[in-house]
């Protein structure tokens, strides 16, 4: 019997999520603190409610970027571009500051630059061109669904992958910001972990693009006021 055993494609598939999902993948995460930076700029967020914050920015993600991505990964899987491009502008229109949208689809593209000597992902070479034309603004959450796609990887674990790194993103940009220190951000990876199972759930639950929605007020209006911040050291 010959041919390569289905392990083995299972593997290069979660080697290339692990890539795609490494904090020294080229993506521009590290330009963004998701918020918090302005929240501390405003004296509203300290080391002892950090959690708090981070907790609210998963829940809302988990029925906005990370079920944008779970709708993207099947719109690829089920080879549906038209679903794919509604969901990346319902995203895009959902975000209420233009930091947040700017932001999205600078990593966005940032992302489908690399992905080809990446990962020769034919999918995310249909959705640059799609980018490049015009017909959609190409959303991170929207890339990011596509190439795990591509490379075979579950909807779940691209979903459970791509939140963790957001919290992961938050929890770095709480160090660099000096609230807490390197021990205290993985105590506080450790602690948000049953609200990223929560995230996930409702993100895999997400069957169309109307049920894409991000509900969080403070962190709206925070944004809009960072964006106008004389000085910052994240772009959101």
């Amino acid at each position: 019997m010959t041919g390569i055993p289905p392990e083995t494609g299972e593997l290069e598939a979660l080697l290339a999520q692990l890539q795609l999902t490494d904090s020294g993948f080229p993506s521009g995460l590290y330009t963004l603190s998701h918020g918090l930076e302005g929240h501390v700029q405003l004296g509203m967020t300290g080391a002892e409610d950090l959690r708090d914050l981070v907790s609210d920015l998963v829940r809302a993600a988990g029925t906005g970027d990370a079920a944008a991505l779970a709708l993207a990964h099947r719109a690829v899987t089920a080879d549906d571009w038209d679903l794919l491009v509604e969901t990346d502008r319902r995203l895009h229109a959902i975000k209420l500051s233009r930091e947040q949208r700017t932001a999205s689809v600078r990593t966005g593209r940032q992302v489908l630059d690399t992905a080809g000597p990446a990962f020769g992902s034919a999918p995310a070479a249909r959705l640059a061109a799609l980018v490049a034309d015009g017909a959609t603004p190409g959303t991170h959450p929207v890339v990011v669904g596509t190439i795990h796609a591509g490379l075979g990887v579950p909807v779940r674990d691209a979903v459970a992958s791509d939140l963790y790194a957001f919290t992961a993103s938050c929890a770095a940009a709480g160090v660099r910001l000096g609230r807490i220190d390197f021990r205290r951000a993985q105590a506080l990876l450790r602690e948000v972990r049953p609200d990223v199972v929560r995230a996930a759930g409702a993100a895999l639950a997400a069957r169309d693009p109307r049920d894409l929605h991000a509900t969080a007020p403070a962190a709206d209006a925070v944004a809009a006021l960072h964006e106008r911040a004389e000085t910052r050291l994240f772009i959101t």
